[in-house]
């Protein structure tokens, strides 16, 4: 009997009505996050200043915070830059900087230990630097080298870190008259760590201290920051926020020259002056003070009127500050910012209490962003850029604009078809569609996950992937019926016997989605996150959702039949055809095209974009129709080497829209990006098509470039390895043999269709790659499951005839899923911009191929192996099954 205990519909309606709860501010988008922004201003303490500088008035900005009731949520996804436009980079900290100067530093140590050794040791000379390592020679008294190596190690240190436990801080040798200090191989580790560490937190603060909205902030990988700012103008300009060292130092002046390579003597170091062209000092390189040890930075002005740096050290600072300033009255001392001296004034008189002013010749921007760096900290070693993006907030709005209508339209789609394929139930699945879609934004709203527009295809690809729980159900509960079984019955047999091919089909698919969030990253991750959780949305909904809607309707209305007509069928209501008379054609016809496919990729290639080939891509608009012979003449001049320019046209705005892209190859010997190539090549655009705006730029090194080829390779292989693995374990070897050919064939046709075609091949490809190894996986499980099923209802057939039977009674199901699937991919394809469009045309080619694959390629492979009928027995028909066939 259909029952479903009272408890668990109250726990059921209480978790959709949480999930709507938490996603509703999403609904109030602008308002909730001007509620946002005011309430964090108020809590801050905001100053009228900031205010000011904001447009606002504290009664303003009270208003603001009124519009939103306080004991509402007020999560909101954070909407990418894709969608709302800023900058991203992605940036490696130069870890090895930090051992040079860490090696640096030692030296007025060792030098003063020496020296107490000095009536043993004899005089010591400071050799220079190579290699990291710090070397002491010892002028007279070279048999006391060991000695002094022993006096050396004295002042090692236990290395700070859980690796480095019982390991000292610093290796000491000896070779000849010299000693040799290095640091060791865990205090190396361990100085890797704290450095990314601190840099990481040094980015967020000057981030934090610009105000900007939502910004991402995280360590990638061992040595990498990944920094998005939504909002922000340009990755260049983000660059001069986060870019600069920023590291300040207060150091001794030996003299001034105005030779750049003049020798200055072990210890010392020849640096330029910022303001005079052609003058060098000559100072020590161990400094005095450093701006670690400041608290404090803000902008000022000098006794003359000009803009300058006034600043504060914190007690230990201030205390060596007056020191040296008490013992070299009359001398120079040089401020140093990331290796050039401001300034070196002569010290007139004793400064107590650790405060100064940096002068120079500032502007008042200059002055503010100094101290701005200066607050937040120096970088502890410098930012190499190997990745650099910048979307317009035009092409965002777009993004956005385009995003809503393909989600509506694919919504709309997808509702129609379900109601006139299974009337009543179809409206049960509609209500279900829409809770789902609701409970993966407050999903995400909840765990503060950025919505990409990759992200929206995950959305919209779950609209049409997300009726396939409630297809298989309803296909089922229709068989049940022909069975002359009652409604009742047959509703609960239909939701126990589907159960099995829903579990394991998104299993399948959950694992590369899993797959994609490990290995991927920016837009890729918020595609299987989204992917992700619209599998698990989905499954709740269509197992319990649509049920209790059932369950309720059925308590009410008490019918004496359910499925048994429709408006719209897809396949005949009984089929019984032979999938296998032809299975050489098939098999044959799937042979011939891998060969083309092969073939195409070996002839030309791939069609890589820039995150796999490393360069720059260049987006432009303008209101005069594009002229690519003008447009590569103008940029030709700069001698930049391959130039690719290609018109993009987009269905959704028409031809009016002219789009134009640029892609300029990776230049040799760059690691990270110019951003003066790239203002090179917008001015000279700039100079021939005066009207010419750049919605993006984006930007990838080659170092990079290489690791995604790597990577994605990887991605590919694990989905397929994890794939192989749970369909052995849930089936048998030859189930998950067929699976994995059918998943190889698609793979294979996918990228044989971008060759031929030559459509740009970029990193969301690959996440289209691996979503099409889980849906072609979700269609071959729900054949296997059933497969599975009547190898034990029908013991005596052949094989042949089961699988027969088994792809007739899902083929409805199959085609039901693909249409709508197809139906959602579509309005994404049409409506959703060029942005993703490569992604979608692979999505649609990866559900054709999917879907034949799943029930020719998948299903005669298993033929051909063969099963065991019996799985408490040895096999022995295996390898025979085709002679039923041709016979």
């Amino acid at each position: 009997m259909l029952q479903i205990d009272l408890w668990k519909r109250v726990v059921i309606w209480a978790l959709v009505a949480l999930g709507l709860f938490m996603a509703l501010p999403n609904v109030f988008y602008p308002r909730v996050e001007t509620y946002n922004d005011a309430t964090a201003l108020i809590e801050r303490g905001a100053t009228p200043a900031e205010l000011e500088e904001k447009g606002l008035t504290q009664q303003e900005l009270e208003q603001q915070a009124g519009q939103w009731p306080d004991w509402m949520p007020s999560s909101l996804v954070n909407l990418g830059l894709d969608l709302r436009g800023g900058a991203h980079l992605l940036a490696e900290v130069q870890v090895e900087d930090v051992y040079e100067s860490r090696i640096e530093s030692m030296w007025p140590e060792i030098r003063d230990v020496l020296r107490e050794e000095r009536d043993r040791v004899g005089p010591i000379r400071l050799q220079p630097i190579e290699n990291t390592e710090l070397r002491v020679r010892l002028v007279e008294n070279a048999d006391e080298v060991d000695y002094a190596a022993s006096v050396v190690r004295g002042l090692a240190r236990p290395v700070t870190s859980l690796t480095g436990v019982n390991a000292s801080d610093i290796e000491v040798s000896t070779d000849g008259d010299e000693i040799v200090v290095r640091l060791s191989e865990a205090e190396r580790r361990a100085t890797d760590e704290r450095t990314v560490r601190q840099a990481l937190e040094i980015v967020r603060r000057r981030i934090d201290e610009v105000g900007t909205r939502e910004p991402t902030i995280q360590r990638q990988g061992s040595d990498r920051i990944l920094i998005q700012v939504p909002g922000i103008g340009s990755a260049a300009e983000l660059k001069d926020i986060i870019g600069t060292t920023a590291q300040l130092t207060f150091q001794p002046v030996v003299g001034r020259t105005s030779n750049a390579d003049e020798s200055p003597g072990a210890g010392n170091e020849v640096l330029p002056s910022l303001d005079q062209e052609g003058v060098y000092y000559v100072l020590e390189s161990a400094p005095v003070v450093t701006g670690e040890e400041l608290v404090d930075a803000q902008p000022d002005f000098d006794q003359n009127g000009r803009p300058a740096v006034s600043f504060r050290f914190n007690p230990s600072g201030a205390r060596k500050f007056g020191d040296y300033t008490a013992a070299n009255i009359g001398n120079p001392f040089a401020i140093v910012l990331d290796e050039k001296v401001i300034s070196a004034p002569v010290i007139q008189a004793h400064i107590a209490g650790g405060s100064g002013i940096i002068t120079g010749d500032f502007s008042v921007e200059e002055s503010t962003n100094l101290a701005v760096l200066l607050r937040a900290g120096a970088l502890p070693a410098g930012l190499d850029f190997l990745e650099e993006r910048t979307i317009g907030p035009e092409l965002g709005a777009d993004s956005i604009e385009a995003g809503k209508i393909a989600c509506i339209a694919a919504f709309a789609f997808v509702l129609i078809f379900m109601f006139l394929s299974y009337g009543t139930f179809g409206i049960f699945a509609n209500i279900a569609l829409i809770i789902n879609v609701g409970l993966i934004f407050g999903l995400l709203s909840m765990i503060g996950a950025t919505l990409t527009l990759p992200g929206i295809a995950g959305i919209v690809l779950t609209i049409g992937m997300a009726v396939d729980a409630n297809v298989l159900v309803f296909e089922r509960i229709r068989e049940e019926m022909r069975t002359s079984k009652g409604p009742a019955r047959a509703i609960q047999l239909g939701y126990e016997r589907a159960l099995s091919a829903i579990t394991d089909a998104n299993i399948t698919t959950f694992i590369t989605a899993l797959i994609l969030f490990a290995m991927g990253s920016g837009p890729v991750r918020g595609f299987a996150i989204t992917l992700g959780l619209g599998i698990v949305t989905s499954v709740f909904t269509a197992i319990y959702v649509t049920r209790l809607l059932v369950v309720m309707w059925f308590e009410r209305k008490r019918p004496k039949t359910v499925l048994q007509g429709r408006a719209l069928r897809l396949v005949p209501k009984e089929t019984k055809w032979d999938f296998f008379r032809r299975w050489k054609l098939s098999l044959g016809i799937s042979a011939v095209l891998i060969v083309v496919a092969l073939g195409s990729f070996a002839a030309q290639g791939l069609n890589f974009g820039i995150d796999f080939r490393g360069g720059t891509t260049i987006r432009t608009e303008s209101a005069q129709p594009i002229d690519i012979g003008e447009y590569r003449e103008s940029i030709q001049q700069l001698e930049l080497g391959d130039i690719t320019i290609t018109e993009v046209f987009d269905p959704t705005f028409g031809a009016d829209q002219n789009v134009a892209m640029i892609r300029i190859q990776a230049q040799d010997d760059q690691e990270s990006v110019s951003a003066d190539t790239i203002q090179a090549v917008e001015d000279a655009l700039q100079e021939a098509v005066p009207d010419i705006e750049f919605t993006s730029v984006e930007s990838v090194g080659p170092k990079v470039s290489g690791e995604l080829i790597q990577t994605a390779v990887v991605a590919v292989l694990l989905a397929i390895g994890a794939v192989l693995v749970y369909i052995w374990l849930r089936f048998e070897w030859q189930f998950a043999l067929g699976a994995v050919a059918a998943l190889v064939h698609d793979v294979v046709l996918t990228i044989g269709i971008f060759s031929e075609l030559q459509i740009q091949f970029d990193l969301a490809i690959i996440a289209a790659l691996l979503t099409i190894v889980g849906y072609s996986l979700n269609d071959t499980v729900v054949v296997f499951d059933r497969v599975r099923e009547n190898l034990r209802k029908y013991k005596k057939k052949p094989l042949s005839e089961v699988l027969n039977i088994s792809i007739n009674e899902t083929l409805s199901r199959t085609m039901m899923t693909s249409v709508t699937t197809l139906l959602a991919l579509l309005a994404l394809f049409v409506l959703g911009g060029d942005v993703i469009r490569g992604f979608v045309f692979a999505m649609i080619w990866g559900v054709i191929v999917g879907t034949y694959s799943s029930v020719f390629v998948a299903s005669t492979i298993l033929l051909w192996l063969g099963v065991k009928r019996d799985w408490s027995k040895p096999d022995k028909g295996a390898g025979t099954q085709f002679a039923d066939v041709d016979a």
